[in-house]
């Protein structure tokens, strides 16, 4: 149902923009071209115009200059960074952010050491006890996989999914997205983590020196790469990430005392 009125706000703005700017046009072409040509002119005009919308309106929402994302919990506030390597998830993560969405939602899974979960749209009044995590806008992303580049390292934003088995493609889900905390590891924890990834998603995957030199020192979550879409990185407030990770939590994983994404907003590079 959210996806269905979000679609209906966004050809309405087309249906607005469009008109504007056939209304110009018309105006331009009367005085340009005063005599009766004009009028299969602006025929032709209004064709490609609707071909575009109509080729354009499914698109993601994109904001020129704004791949900042601000929350407001009830824990803190955290700023993230969206990556330019991964412009469906970016595009569609901005587009959520700016229909409010994200907006009282909470943080309906939380593991400590591992990360913190948000993004069931039914969690908003959902009461104390209550299984959350079904609940999204009905579609997926393509997986947008940036390995070496965009690996689990600590404090990276990621997107959730269903299990391979109805997933094989690792499609994202749509709304749900997790940032990681994750732990240090050693040598043989590395090696043991080397060998899983050899064989858990099908094809291996090799840790570059880099990604096990961070997993090392910054601390993460190996055992996802490969499989999950990394698309951005908290910027401010790992310390909240923190207070929300260690969160006493129910045998589903959901905090006992609710924590929640007050406000969601777009923000300009570098604004405060």
């Amino acid at each position: 149902m959210l996806q269905f009125f979000w679609n209906i706000t966004t050809y309405v703005f087309h249906i607005k923009m469009l008109t504007q700017i056939l209304a110009r046009m018309k105006f331009i072409l009367y005085i340009c071209n005063p005599n009766k040509r004009r009028t299969n002119m602006f025929r032709i005009i209004l064709t490609i115009f609707i071909a575009a919308f109509a080729c354009s309106s499914k698109a993601q929402v994109q904001v020129p200059g704004c791949s900042e994302v601000l929350l407001e919990t009830t824990a803190g506030n955290i700023r993230l960074q969206l990556y330019d390597e991964t412009p469906l998830h970016r595009d569609n993560f901005l587009k959520l952010v700016a229909s409010h969405f994200y907006d009282s939602l909470l943080f309906h899974r939380v593991i400590k050491d591992f990360m913190v979960q948000c993004g069931d749209s039914t969690s908003r009044h959902a009461p104390a006890g209550t299984l959350l995590g079904e609940g999204d806008p009905g579609y997926r992303i393509p997986a947008e996989i940036r390995l070496p580049q965009l690996f689990h390292r600590r404090g990276v934003l990621a997107a959730a999914r269903e299990p391979d088995d109805v997933n094989p493609k690792y499609e994202s889900s749509a709304s749900h997205f997790y940032i990681v905390w994750g732990r240090v590891f050693n040598d043989s924890t590395i090696a043991r983590m080397q060998a899983r990834l050899d064989t858990i998603y099908g094809a291996p995957v090799r840790l570059t020196p880099e990604m096990t030199e961070t997993y090392k020192t910054i601390g993460g979550t190996p055992h996802l790469d490969g499989g999950y879409t990394v698309f951005g990185e908290v910027t401010e407030g790992m310390e909240v990430v923190d207070r929300i990770q260690q969160s006493p939590t129910d045998k589903n994983n959901r905090p006992l005392q609710d924590v929640r994404i007050l406000r969601a907003t777009i923000t300009h590079k570098g604004q405060e």
